[in-house]
């Protein structure tokens, strides 16, 4: 098991407390927000990138159809 992601209880008590003392209660969820954006905009881009691949694979495979159906002839 990966040991660096098992936490007991009280140290992820120890820092939210730390977590809340240094940024406060009010720009937390502020700061959440903000977090919460870019990851829906990375996850945009992501699916942007994906769908410009899915269309220069389908682009490719009409070309190749079209020169297999002249090669045929």
């Amino acid at each position: 098991m990966n040991h660096l992601l098992m936490f007991e209880p009280w140290e992820l008590i120890v820092f939210a407390f730390i977590f809340l003392l240094l940024f406060g209660g009010k720009k937390i969820p502020e700061m959440m927000k903000g977090l919460g954006k870019g990851v829906r905009s990375f996850k945009e881009g992501l699916n942007e990138v994906e769908n410009e691949i899915k269309d220069a694979t389908k682009d490719i495979t009409k070309e190749d159809k079209k020169d297999s159906a002249k090669k045929d002839e």
